[in-house]
């Protein structure tokens, strides 16, 4: 299949989840509120969201893939589901040990994780304990992600991407009956999480047995192939979990000010939509691709895939991110505010969102880029780039946390500003060693795109921005400030893209060609899986 149709499954896919995960995140909001409890609860989300990114889903299927790809065309199946159970049999022994470990040691590491709530005995233990039964979770995704890799690699993207659906299922089922008692709510919430990992494992294995993926775990054993995904793994693993490793940092910070974990959280969640939606499935749709263009020697077709992709990301994101920039307090308001969740704790995500706001493109941009790097099995640079990225994200993020706590205001909003300045630094160093290497270089025309699309954006921006400050005239034209938010979004969304097409910055041929399936393409799309499925889902 074309790159935009591979991109479109697991992207429309991952719409559904995220339209679950609101659903999700609007029900947590009223029952944990904004205080000790949700930062408690979403403290315990943290711990295996790290590990799961460092062992499990981007650096080892970013290493997974292209080493699995070939196998698979130039040994055979046999051959590549032989690597696939050696590896598996590693990821689940380290990942079970380090799980069992962490669980030991949590009221120990939550002592600088939740630093902040050291003196608030109750908080602290329930933040240890919730995640404690969250950590089990490493190990199911552990293996729902080699099922992921080696559907991936077959080109499916249907079963894996459907996947993080169960897990808001599971937290709405879990959360429901306990909306009015927070403690009974975060217990269930934490409990549904590992529930979900043993159910998204469970259904992406049946995929990719569907698929004719038969892998099987066997003893442990470090082999030479094995060796070979390890030494991609452990770089590609320090890359891919920077961001993770930049939001921990933050929230330990963050800690500090009550509160302020679940209002980095809630920001989180919305610039989280498109990087999961336009990002992560642009970049897993093309790393395939690029690992055969790569591999067959043809340089100026894995140049025009990654033109393609960051203007078909771009044609996507600039827009997400003039409404963020625009009416933070818009959407949080008219999508949180109600419960437990006040007015007050809206405006607090505000202040954080607009400064993730201006990180959205970086962050996404990583995405597309990075792959550029696995495809020719380079793990080593972008692994450089994140830990000089992260570097700055602690050292700033540091001085402006306690900077403008000392000017007597909140210092949560600059932990935001450090993580997208961070982002940006590292899609600059890689968009630097791409060129420098001749494995990029935008064309004049994609050029010319780009700028048709950020006009398009502008202009979005100015119209979102008219709209807010004509707020009190929308909810009483709609009756309640969620109609007049899903208005507003909804005729953005349509306004954007006819501003788009009648700039040219899309067109119908573009989207007619792009959609296209690609001449000697054998991918498919219509029973596999390949997008890794995540607590972010």
């Amino acid at each position: 299949m074309s790159l935009a149709r591979n991109t479109a499954v697991i992207g429309g896919l991952t719409l559904v989840s995220r339209l679950f995960g609101l659903a999700r995140d609007l029900l947590l909001a009223a029952a944990l509120g904004a205080g000790p409890v949700a930062d408690a609860f979403y403290a315990a989300l943290r711990f295996p969201n790290l590990f799961r990114r460092l062992f499990a889903e981007g650096a080892f299927s970013q290493a997974f893939v292209p080493v699995y790809s070939k196998t698979l065309a130039t040994e055979g199946q046999d051959a590549a589901d032989k690597l696939a159970g050696e590896a598996l049999s590693i990821l689940l022994a380290i990942t079970g040990v380090l799980s069992a470990l962490a669980i030991l040691a949590m009221p120990w590491i939550n002592r600088v994780l939740f630093a902040g709530y050291v003196d608030d005995p109750a908080t602290f233990a329930l933040a240890t304990t919730l995640t404690q039964i969250t950590m089990p979770y490493l190990v199911c995704m552990t293996a729902a992600t080699l099922f992921s890799g080696a559907l991936n690699a077959r080109g499916k993207f249907f079963v894996a991407a459907a996947a993080p659906i169960l897990l808001n299922l599971c937290l709405l089922v879990a959360v429901w009956p306990f909306q009015h008692d927070q403690i009974a709510a975060a217990y269930s919430a934490a409990a549904a999480v590992s529930v979900a990992g043993l159910l998204q494992a469970a259904w992406v294995w049946w995929g990719a047995h569907r698929a004719g993926a038969g892998v099987r775990v066997t003893a442990p054993r470090m082999t030479p192939a094995v060796g070979r995904l390890v030494a991609l793994a452990v770089p590609g693993a320090i890359a891919g979990g920077a961001l993770q490793i930049n939001v921990l940092v933050s929230q330990a910070l963050a800690s500090f000010e009550q509160g302020a974990i679940t209002y980095l959280n809630y920001a989180d969640r919305l610039y989280q939509l498109p990087l999961g939606l336009i990002g992560i499935a642009v970049g897993v749709a093309m790393l395939p691709r690029l690992s055969r263009l790569v591999q067959a020697g043809d340089e100026a077709g894995a140049r025009g895939a990654l033109d393609e992709a960051v203007a078909l990301s771009m044609a996507f994101t600039l827009p997400a991110a003039a409404a963020i920039l625009a009416i933070p307090f818009f959407l949080i308001d008219g999508l949180f505010t109600r419960g437990e969740f006040t007015a007050d704790d809206a405006r607090a995500v505000a202040q954080a969102l607009v400064h993730y706001g201006w990180g959205v493109p970086a962050f996404v941009l990583a995405k597309i880029y990075a792959p550029a790097f696995f495809a020719r099995e380079d793990t080593k640079a972008p692994m450089r780039y994140a830990l000089t990225s992260m570097a700055l994200n602690i050292a700033l993020g540091a001085a402006l946390f306690f900077g403008l706590r000392g000017m007597g205001v909140a210092g949560f909003p600059g932990l935001a500003i450090a993580t997208s300045a961070a982002a940006w630094l590292n899609v600059a160093l890689m968009i630097r060693s791409l060129v420098a290497r001749g494995a990029y270089g935008p064309t004049p025309e994609a050029f010319a795109r780009l700028l048709r699309i950020l006009f398009a954006a502008a202009v979005l921006f100015g119209v979102l921005w008219l709209a807010d400050a004509n707020r009190a005239a929308l909810e009483a034209r709609f009756g309640s400030k969620e109609g007049a938010a899903l208005f507003v979004i909804i005729s953005a969304g349509v306004f954007y893209f006819a501003l788009a097409f009648i700039v040219r910055a899309v067109t119908f041929a573009e989207v007619r060609g792009a959609f296209r399936r690609e001449r000697g393409s054998n991918d498919s799309a219509g029973s596999g899986g390949g997008l890794p499925p995540g607590l972010d889902g």
